[in-house]
């Protein structure tokens, strides 16, 4: 995900008063209304994976005698990670790296996190892993290594019938969630192209979750949406017709778990994440969430290219 996790930037807005929920079209929708529960995702099936004991051999030792993996992670952020019903933490992530957990013989524990939090928690030795659709790039590099698993490109949406153009969306009101590359980088680059234009900037509505984003344009609160492209995919397809994509999908860029610098541990998940894409169990985890477009053919370490 386009989610920037760089310590010491400032989360822009703030949580909006609660009121009742209501669910249309399998989107949570009323102003201001946000949840971390996901009522209506679709039924996934899991994929058996059998232990590797070469690859488990390759564990640092503290994981390997725990027998446990601690990953932080961000919900909601559909289909990637977010709670079901029970309020239990699913997602393609959540699959891909439960199928990593299992080729190396360990117990995933996943640990709900701010999202701004996650990377200096890796840092300060809290979690063993990031897992929350972390954008890989140069800058994060400087912080934390990355064992890239999945490339996502960034992708406008607006309301069905309605059509906004991204690069001229001047004076439109667009919403994202709040410290991603959309709301930091990506749409504020393009409102300074609007006001060195002569246009009215572009209005920047950030949410704390990225549920609340969605609800914002499924209302008619905002014009439009800019989020990862597994994200906006899975918004469309659940919002009943409510929403489309704006625009075709651009500047693709990889996924990474987030490791301690000069980690072994980024290694270790290269090597089982590449044994999961060459036996096809990658490709079906891919698939049975609908993002296997995003899906990558070998697993690197720290291939951002910006």
């Amino acid at each position: 995900m386009w989610r920037a996790a760089v310590s010491g930037r400032t989360v822009l807005g703030g949580r909006a008063l609660r009121a009742v929920c209501v669910i249309v079209g399998g989107v949570l929708v009323l102003a201001g209304c946000t949840n971390n529960t996901e009522e209506s995702g679709p039924a996934v099936p899991k994929v058996t994976v059998d232990k590797v004991d070469a690859i488990a051999a390759t564990l640092p030792d503290k994981i390997k005698q725990s027998g446990r993996l601690l990953v932080g992670v961000n919900v909601p952020y559909q289909p990637n990670e977010y709670k079901d019903a029970s309020g239990r933490i699913v997602g393609f992530d959540v699959d891909l790296m439960d199928a990593v957990g299992s080729v190396l013989g360990v117990k995933v524990e996943y640990v709900e996190s701010a999202f701004e939090k996650i990377i200096p928690a890796i840092q300060a030795g809290t979690y063993d892993v990031g897992m929350s659709s972390i954008t890989d790039s140069k800058e994060r590099q400087a912080q934390v290594d990355f064992t890239d698993y999945f490339k996502a490109g960034i992708q406008w949406v607006q309301q069905s019938g309605k059509p906004v153009d991204p690069d001229n969306a001047c004076g439109k009101k667009v919403s994202v969630q709040a410290t991603t590359v959309e709301h930091t980088d990506e749409v504020p680059a393009k409102s300074e192209k609007c006001v060195a234009a002569g246009k009215a900037p572009i209005d920047i509505k950030p949410f704390d979750e990225q549920s609340a984003a969605t609800n914002a344009l499924v209302l008619g609160q905002v014009d439009a949406m800019s989020a990862d492209s597994p994200v906006t995919a899975y918004a469309i397809k659940q919002s009943d017709g409510k929403i489309e994509s704006a625009g075709p999908l651009f500047d693709s860029a990889p996924y990474g778990w987030a490791v301690p610098k000069n980690s072994p541990l980024a290694a270790v998940l290269q090597a089982a994440l590449n044994h999961l894409i060459g036996n096809g169990q990658y490709r079906t985890i891919t698939e049975n969430w609908g993002v296997q477009d995003g899906a990558v053919t070998a697993s690197v370490i720290n291939g951002a290219e910006r």
